[in-house]
């Protein structure tokens, strides 16, 4: 379907560039991405991807908006304390964007429903904070052969990688297997800066527009960390593990 005069205007900062045009934003508009986890990654990502103009939006968070998340969690505001993450931020997209169609799963990931989660989607955006959903959603992106960019932060570092499949390592390549609970990195202790997951989000909203039109060079096969004391980004070669337990035998 031709764009509107509307879409025109809204989009005319993309549309002027020969990367994107009509054709990629077209490409944008029909696209459906999935975002797990509606907190401090979540929320910047699926602002820009709303903003950009990709069609569906599907939402995965079983928690509600408590007021420690505020600091960072910028989908979300004072008046929606209390309600689910998935309705403060499908309302909240809904009104930057009417072009947008927001899908809210509000449920906790698990080994019997995260295929059937993924299967309807273009590309995985992995925004949790927990290590257990970050292989779950590794494992079944691999399975699926759904692209899918990991992102993480503490502090001030934040890190990411962008798996396709069949085209360089995922997660577990990179770290085989989670650490013990005592010595997992925690948010809630350490802290975390909240312009850090912004960065990251941001980041990782680029590389699902960049893979959707088909344009620019993905972060597969490279890890990028963050050091925002000293605004340092750092990409490191990572090469495939052909005895991962994820995707080595794929």
């Amino acid at each position: 379907m031709p764009l509107s005069e509307n879409q025109k205007q809204r989009y005319a900062r993309q549309l002027c560039m020969p990367e994107i045009d009509i054709t990629g934003q077209e490409k944008l508009l029909s696209s459906k991405v999935l975002i797990i986890g509606a907190g401090g990654l979540g929320s910047p990502a699926a602002l820009y991807l709303a903003a950009a103009g990709v069609g569906t939006i599907g939402l995965a968070d079983g928690d509600k908006v408590d007021l420690s998340n505020l600091q960072r969690q910028i989908l979300h505001s004072t008046e929606k304390l209390g309600v689910k993450k998935v309705d403060s931020a499908a309302e909240q997209l809904e009104s930057l964007n009417p072009d947008v169609h927001v899908i809210p799963y509000p449920r906790v990931l698990t080994e019997e429903n995260i295929s059937d989660l993924i299967a309807d989607y273009d590309f995985v955006l992995e925004c949790t904070d927990s290590f257990e959903a970050k292989y779950l959603i590794n494992d079944a992106c691999v399975r699926a052969k759904k692209p899918f960019c990991h992102g993480a932060v503490i502090r001030f570092f934040g890190q990411m990688l962008t798996y396709v499949p069949e085209a360089g390592p995922c997660y577990r390549c990179a770290f085989r297997h989670a650490p013990d609970e005592e010595k997992a990195p925690d948010a809630k202790k350490l802290g975390v800066i909240g312009a850090v997951p912004g960065v990251i989000g941001c980041l990782q909203a680029l590389e699902a527009i960049k893979y959707l039109t088909g344009t620019g060079e993905l972060l597969v096969g490279r890890f990028l960390s963050f050091d925002g004391r000293t605004m340092d980004f750092e990409i490191i070669e990572l090469p495939r593990d052909p005895d991962c337990p994820a995707c080595g035998k794929t």
